[in-house]
């Protein structure tokens, strides 16, 4: 097995995709990983069409916090007082977890529909490039910046990891953080659901698959008892 991470964390390095199942009794999904740095238009069009599900951005909570970021569950509390509306939809029923990791939607601010897969691409590697560039910034500079190089609401959603990540949240946002914090790159990622007809593909299915397509996959379980022993 650890070999087979150390093949995963250098495919990262090298801006291939990975591919990621969660758990059993979780939300059973396996999702394409890649660096949001290395995202490119034939990226997005493999993600919607081998893929189907979201294809999302995956930021540290380090990174995240610098921006000023928001969880939308706890902008949706906030919120509710001023628009009653929020109160139905507070998200407090998720069958697999109790907190969902989704902050806001953002488009690059020089894409044109923002759906588009050269839109949607500059958008994640933009993102990818802005996380790498505020490390050593003020928050206050971070957010300008931010605010000058992206709008909201957009087409790539961004989700938030968790602050003690996965000794906190085993999703796929901590998930994927976890594998760029053992690679030492950018903890910006970006990720797509892969679906079958009416359902997330089984994931028997997304092992055949990449095993076709000569892609690692791993389960959640493998990544966390690696990052655990990387972190001690």
């Amino acid at each position: 097995m650890k070999k087979k991470i150390e093949d995963a964390i250098e495919e990262v390095r090298k801006g291939n995709f990975v591919l990621v199942y969660d758990a059993d009794g979780r939300e059973e999904e396996t999702d394409f990983f890649i660096s949001a740095e290395y995202v490119k238009p034939d990226s997005i069009y493999k993600m919607r069409k081998e893929g189907g599900g979201l294809i999302f951005i995956m930021s540290s909570y380090e990174a995240g916090a610098k921006l000023g970021l928001p969880y939308l569950a706890d902008v949706i509390y906030k919120c509710s007082n001023r628009w009653p509306v929020f109160k139905e939809l507070i998200p407090n029923d998720i069958p697999y977890d109790t907190k969902s990791s989704f902050s806001l939607t953002i488009n690059h601010r020089k894409t044109f529909t923002g759906i588009r897969d050269i839109d949607r691409a500059l958008t994640i590697s933009e993102f990818g490039k802005l996380v790498k560039e505020i490390k050593e910034m003020s928050s206050f500079k971070a957010q300008r910046i931010f605010g000058e190089r992206f709008r909201s609401p957009g087409h790539i959603p961004i989700c938030i990891a968790s602050k003690g990540l996965l000794n906190e949240r085993n999703g796929h946002t901590e998930l994927g953080i976890a594998i760029a914090e053992m690679a030492e790159i950018t903890p910006a990622m970006a990720g797509c659901e892969m679906l079958d007809f009416g359902e997330s593909l089984k994931k028997e299915d997304a092992i055949k698959y990449a095993e076709k397509n000569g892609y690692i996959f791993l389960e959640g379980k493998e990544i966390i008892e690696a990052w655990k022993k990387w972190s001690e």
